[in-house]
């Protein structure tokens, strides 16, 4: 069974369709990429899953539940669910620590003890074990976006989001924060990224998918898009993009 599972979801905006009829199913453990230009829908997607943005049509299942149910309480979707956005939007009055375990300690109910311990083993295995007492002004950009996924992932969520999250970053930070997001595949994470960052999709996805004015065009492995995509408008993009095809 699809751990995730978008049918038919539309979203408008002000009169313009911004989502147009998206059907996607995400498997567990799967690493699905978003691609396409800036305004094509990705970011709006992904905010419909973690139910920031109501679809206007169409549904969204989660482990086989459907969460766009009016009825449904956003707050109880999110806990399974890990978003980390283009900016790091971490609390800047509080340090490395508490950033991580606010949500555990908070939202789960999760001990102090056992939410510093497990934080602790997540900033030890992504190089950042010297900066728990820091505060996020103190961390370069880089540092800071692994710390924020790092807050995605202390929850243990089903379903991790990510959003352009290399977009705010120097090209030389890109590759710290893109190392952290290969470790999370080769633990079986289930990733949705939005991403231009178009080698790191070929290299890590599982699915690429091609959105395009709000429509899903096409869908593939990385060697099918990147090499032998079926529809113009996807060449033209990759054309553009990466110089070739």
């Amino acid at each position: 069974m699809s751990l995730l599972k978008i049918d038919g979801v539309w979203k408008h905006y002000r009169g313009q369709s911004v989502l147009r009829g998206i059907d996607l199913e995400v498997a567990p453990h799967e690493v699905v990429c978003l691609i396409g230009a800036s305004g094509s829908g990705k970011s709006t997607l992904l905010r419909c899953v973690n139910l920031l943005e109501a679809v206007d049509d169409g549904t969204i299942h989660l482990d086989g539940a459907e969460i766009t149910d009016p009825g449904v309480d956003p707050d109880e979707v999110r806990k399974r669910i890990g978003t980390v956005f283009q900016a790091y939007n971490l609390f800047p009055h509080m340090t490395v620590l508490d950033n991580i375990t606010l949500a555990p300690r908070k939202v789960h109910r999760t001990p102090r003890a056992e939410a510093e311990k497990r934080a602790g083993e997540l900033l030890a295995r992504f190089g950042l074990a010297d900066r728990a007492g820091e505060y996020p002004d103190r961390l370069s950009g880089g540092q800071q976006q692994r710390v924020a996924v790092i807050r995605a992932i202390a929850t243990r969520p089903r379903l991790l989001l990510l959003d352009e999250v290399t977009s705010a970053l120097d090209p030389t930070l890109v590759t710290e924060v893109l190392g952290v997001i290969r470790e999370l595949k080769a633990t079986g994470m289930t990733m949705i990224l939005a991403t231009h960052e178009m080698e790191f999709a070929r290299d890590i996805a599982d699915t690429v998918c091609f959105l395009d004015g709000g429509v899903l065009l096409e869908r593939g492995s990385p060697e099918q898009i990147f090499t032998a995509p079926e529809h113009p408008r996807t060449r033209e993009f990759l054309s553009r993009i990466l110089g070739r095809l």
